[in-house]
């Protein structure tokens, strides 16, 4: 069974999988705020990416935003549908809305994101 998802403060997901490899997505809260996706830059398959490196974009009638890499790894594959079905990102952000799939430089660096309790926080404190 697959690892329960963390969270970055910037409202990026990443859960840890069974094979070592780790699924990034967006929140449904971030979803939420951006209301009205239009247009999504998925991250480039084999590259390196930082922790709290934007490695796509994702675009709304309001605003473009940065989607960040949680942790430092290598981008293995991209959710290449996504950009043609945007809505799958309102309907099921956790699934269907997945975003990239990379592998973990550490996968210990997954402990230093929020957990579910500490993110209902941070987005009850946002939205406020």
């Amino acid at each position: 069974m697959a690892a329960p998802r963390r969270y970055a403060q910037s409202h990026e997901w990443i859960r840890l999988e069974d094979d070592g490899t780790a699924t990034i997505g967006i929140s449904a809260y971030a979803v939420e705020a951006l209301t009205d996706l239009v247009f999504m830059q998925l991250p480039e398959v084999g590259r390196h990416v930082k922790a709290g490196e934007s490695f796509g974009e994702i675009e709304s009638v309001k605003a473009v935003s940065d989607i960040y890499a949680p942790v430092s790894g290598a981008v293995l594959g991209v959710n290449e549908d996504l950009p043609k079905r945007l809505e799958s990102l309102g309907q099921d952000p956790y699934e269907a809305g997945w975003i990239a799939r990379i592998r973990p430089d550490n996968p210990a660096d997954l402990a230093g994101l929020l957990d579910q309790t500490a993110y209902d926080a941070l987005i009850a404190k946002q939205s406020h």
